[in-house]
């Protein structure tokens, strides 16, 4: 910051992991208090950056702590004393800059889009709700730890439930079933502590909303995500050509694959096995030879994206085995003021972890593109985006999976793994309009919603409208309570139609690839280094797509990636 007469900022937010708000305070008061005048918005823009960028990059790596060892005491009371005594100060400081900077009128070249999102949190700003989000952060605190401790014994040995996963790939049918119902044992004895967590989320959103005077939670949600281009009603087009489009084209993958295992019905446990009796796919002994492969992977569709998970690497920035105690799923963060991202997972050799890693590594790339851009507000795109960077890179990459192009697989597998791939594509499109479709409900029915009962129920009608090819007789209580385990539904409300968006974006990325890498990858770059300066559907159109719900655009994804298929023999 700029001869104020105060300290310069510590160079690394590591310096500030323990700063109380105390510390923070004087430099927020500096910035409101300064002139603001058109002949230094950009340097003011650049000392806010400067301070923003090191606050929000601290509580990244306490939550990412908090994260890597849930038992872990010290890192659970540093991360709740940044979110309960700092972070909402810190959010209140930022509503004074906002404001600040609207009601100068100022509008500096390529800070449009973050103008349009600061009015909306303008709007939305209520000093009431800032207790309600610590304890909603606290609520998620909570899932992550249930989760975490959720270990049975196989083989003779203690394992998480993630753990189990390789199991579900054996040719041993009946070992298949035993360790699914295991871990889905294990994960239902939980189902009453997550059920009243549940119910004290829902009533700190609703009251979030009407504080906010919104009569209902999604209008307010649509609001705080910057949803500017699109409804709900669009969702709702979205998830009705699915049903009409795409749930026959996975049902056809479904009955391809009952029949190649010779069975009457699938079952939950047959989803995953090949369907040839062939061993899984294991592409990995340890998180090492991950990282290397997928380094080269990357490198191979363009230098500057293996450069990047390269860098991650060198600098300890990756954390992606899975263990006891560590924090479910898997995500890509960012270090802000390091301009760095953070990749965290939970890798237990299968082949489905180097299609994780990869994904977070277009998130990785996208961190590192948008970092060129000038100030903080302005490096952010909308979710719908960002998923297009991950999941573009997934397609990028079918054709360097075989050790001849860098990968880790003969060329018969690196055939099974690119059809796993595209099959995915269509069998999980089916399930992203699921969640969409409940989320709406929970929002729309807050009082029905209420009762976990009739969150069963509900899910359970839609898992069975938009997977109606497996067999879950008899498992009507575990098919229910899904949403449960799903981690969108819990902490993060209405993200998930996301990636429905996205992948009907990277598709269209992944077909000009087809034809013209070179210029595919170009223009792919090009979008992400625009960070969050453009509207989506500029964003979209800079990488080669279209942000689109429409039956047509999904019936074309769905026809170039059956004929895909079709000549993989798959």
């Amino acid at each position: 910051m700029r001869e104020s007469g105060l300290r310069p900022l510590p160079r690394a937010a590591t310096d500030m992991l323990d700063w109380p708000w105390e510390r923070y305070g004087p430099y927020f008061e500096e910035l409101a208090a300064r002139e603001l005048t058109a002949a230094n918005v950009e340097e003011w823009l650049s000392d806010w950056s400067a301070l923003r960028d090191r606050g929000f990059e601290v509580y990244s790596r306490l939550g990412v702590a908090k994260d890597r060892n849930t038992a872990d005491k010290d890192a659970e009371a540093r991360f709740d004393r940044f979110t309960e005594e700092t972070y909402p100060r810190l959010l209140e400081a930022e509503q004074q800059l906002k404001t600040r900077l609207l009601a100068s009128g100022l509008s500096p070249a390529g800070f449009e889009q973050p103008l349009r999102r600061m009015r909306v949190d303008a709007a939305l700003f209520r000093q009431e709700n800032l207790p309600l989000f610590v304890e909603q952060q606290k609520l998620s605190k909570e899932y992550s730890q249930i989760v975490g401790r959720q270990t049975v014994t196989w083989d003779g040995r203690e394992v998480t439930v993630s753990q189990l996963r390789p199991a579900y790939l054996e040719r041993d049918r009946a070992r298949r079933e035993a360790a699914w119902r295991l871990g889905t044992a294990r994960q239902m004895e939980d189902r009453a502590a997550v059920n009243a967590l549940w119910r004290k989320l829902l009533e700190l959103r609703l009251r979030c909303s009407r504080n906010a005077g919104f009569a209902d939670y999604r209008s307010y949600r649509w609001q705080q995500m910057s949803r500017f281009d699109y409804g709900p009603e669009d969702c709702r087009r979205l998830n009705r050509a699915v049903a009409e489009v795409i749930v026959p084209a996975a049902t056809r993958v479904y009955e391809r694959r009952r029949r190649a295992l010779g069975l009457d019905s699938l079952r939950p446990w047959d989803l995953n096995v090949d369907t040839e009796g062939r061993d899984p796919l294991r592409p990995f002994s340890d998180v090492a030879e991950l990282t290397a492969g997928g380094v080269r992977i990357l490198g191979r569709v363009d230098p500057r994206l293996g450069a990047c998970l390269q860098t991650m690497a060198d600098e300890g920035l990756l954390d992606l085995d899975n263990r006891k105690n560590k924090a479910p799923g898997g995500y890509c963060t960012g270090f802000a003021a390091a301009k760095r991202p953070f990749i965290f997972m939970n890798a237990v050799g299968m082949h489905r972890d180097l299609t994780v890693l990869l994904h977070e590594g277009g998130h990785a790339v996208h961190s590192f593109e948008a970092s060129r851009l000038p100030w903080s507000q302005q490096r952010h795109s909308g979710l719908e985006f960002a998923e297009v960077a991950s999941m573009s890179m997934e397609l990028f990459t079918l054709p360097y999976l075989a050790k001849e192009q860098g990968g880790f697989y003969g060329e018969d597998e690196a055939r099974r793994a690119r059809v796993e791939q595209l099959e995915g594509i269509l069998l999980f499109l089916p399930y992203m309009s699921v969640v969409d479709e409940f989320q709406h409900w929970l929002y729309e029915n807050p009082e029905q919603a209420a009762d976990p009962a009739n969150l069963d129920r509900e899910f359970r009608v839609l898992h069975e409208r938009y997977l109606p090819a497996v067999d879950w007789s008899g498992l009507e209580e575990e098919r229910a309570t899904i949403w449960q385990r799903q981690i969108h539904v819990i902490e993060v409300p209405f993200y998930y139609i996301e990636y429905g968006l996205a992948q009907l974006g990277a598709v269209q990325v992944w077909a000009r690839s087809l034809h013209d890498r070179p210029a595919a990858i170009s223009a792919y770059l090009g979008a992400l280094a625009l960070g969050g300066t453009r509207p989506l559907p500029e964003l979209y159109a800079t990488a080669g797509a279209r942000m689109a719900f429409d039956r047509d655009t999904v019936a074309a994804a769905v026809e170039l990636v059956e004929s895909k298929l079709t000549e993989m023999g798959g």
